[in-house]
C-alpha cells in the first residue's frame, strides 16, 4: 500500500510539473496577454468579416458586386484583420473605458491605414484609396473622417463584438480533441493566407510593369520597368505562368480599382485600360438612377 501511495505522489509530481511546464510555455507564446495562435484567429475571422462588410458597402454605393479582396484565391481584406488584432491586442485591457477605447482605435486605426497605404504605394506602386478631397487629411493617407470611424470601432470591437468572437473561438476550440491540433489548423490557415499574400504582391508588381510598357504610362522610373518587364517577360516560362494564372482578367476581377499615378500627378485606374468587365454583376445603375432623379426635379415632377 504505502508503495502504491508513493507511486500515486510521484505520478501526480509528475503530471503538475508538466503542467507547470506547459503554463509556462502558453505564457511565453503571447502578446500583452493573448497567445499566438488566438492571435492568428483574428486575423482569419477579420479579414473575412472586412471582406464582407467591404463588399456589401460596393454594392450599396457603386450599384455592383465586385471584388473587395485583398489577396488572390482567398475571402479576405487584409486591413480589417491586421487592424482589429493591433487594436485588440493594444486596447483589451481596457473593456470599459470608452474614452480610451475611442482615442486608442482614433490613433490604431489611422496609423494601420497610414503604413498599409504607404508600404502599398511604396512597395508596389500601387494607390489603395486616396483622401486628398477629404478635409483634414494627411497626404491623401487617412483622414480625420475616417479616424474617427476607427475611434468608435475601437469601443464597438473591444466592448461589444470581440467578446462574442472569443465565445466563437472557444466554441471551435472545444470540437479540437487537443490543443495541438487545434494550433496547427489554425497556423496551417494562416501559412496558406501568407501564401496568398505573398503570391498577390508578386502578381500585381507583374501586372502593373506590363500595363505601363504595353500601354506606354509615363511614370517616373520608366526606363526600370521597361528593364523589369524584359527580364520577366523575357523568361518564357515564367511569362507563360504569369499569362495562364495571372492574366489581365484575373487581375481586374480581383483588383477592380487598381491604379497607379504617373509622372505628372494623374490617377490612372488600369480598368480603364483594357476592355473587361471589373465587376462580377450590376444590381442597380446609380448613375442612371440620379439622372433619373434630376431630370424629374427638372420637370417639377
Amino acid at each position: 500500500m504505502k508503495e502504491e501511495l508513493k507511486k500515486e505522489k510521484i505520478e501526480e509530481k509528475v503530471d503538475k510539473a508538466k503542467e507547470n511546464k506547459e503554463n509556462k510555455i502558453k505564457k511565453k507564446r503571447t502578446i500583452n496577454g493573448i497567445s499566438i495562435w488566438r492571435i492568428l484567429a483574428y486575423f482569419i475571422i477579420y479579414s473575412v468579416a472586412g471582406y464582407i462588410i467591404e463588399t456589401i458597402y460596393g454594392m450599396i454605393t457603386k450599384g455592383v458586386w465586385e471584388s473587395r479582396q485583398s489577396f488572390l484565391y482567398g475571402p479576405f481584406c487584409g486591413i480589417y484583420g491586421l487592424g482589429a488584432v493591433i487594436m485588440i491586442v493594444c486596447l483589451h485591457k481596457f473593456p470599459r473605458k470608452f474614452n480610451t477605447l475611442f482615442i486608442g482605435g482614433f490613433i490604431v486605426g489611422s496609423i494601420v491605414e497610414y503604413a498599409v497605404s504607404f508600404l502599398g504605394e511604396m512597395l508596389l506602386g500601387v494607390k489603395w484609396w486616396d483622401y486628398s478631397n477629404m478635409p483634414l487629411n494627411i497626404n491623401g493617407r487617412i483622414c480625420v473622417y475616417f479616424s474617427v470611424f476607427w475611434g468608435f470601432l475601437g469601443i464597438y470591437l473591444i466592448a461589444s463584438l470581440n467578446p462574442k468572437v472569443d465565445r466563437v473561438i472557444d466554441w471551435i476550440k472545444s470540437k479540437f480533441k487537443t490543443y495541438k491540433a487545434l494550433k496547427t489548423f489554425v497556423m496551417t490557415v494562416f501559412i496558406l493566407l501568407m501564401i496568398d499574400c505573398i503570391s498577390t504582391g508578386f502578381a500585381i508588381e507583374f501586372f502593373l510593369v506590363r500595363m505601363i510598357v504595353k500601354n506606354d504610362i509615363d511614370v517616373s522610373n520608366k526606363e526600370a520597368v521597361i528593364e523589369q518587364y524584359d527580364k520577366i517577360y523575357g523568361n518564357e516560362k515564367l511569362s507563360n505562368f504569369i499569362y495562364q494564372f495571372w492574366g489581365d482578367k484575373k487581375m481586374i476581377k480581383t483588383f477592380p480599382n487598381l491604379k497607379i499615378t504617373d509622372k505628372d500627378g494623374n490617377i490612372i485606374y488600369m480598368d480603364s485600360l483594357l476592355d473587361i468587365q471589373p465587376y462580377y454583376l450590376k444590381i442597380h445603375d446609380r448613375h442612371n438612377k440620379n439622372n433619373e432623379e434630376v431630370e424629374a426635379d427638372i420637370k417639377g415632377e
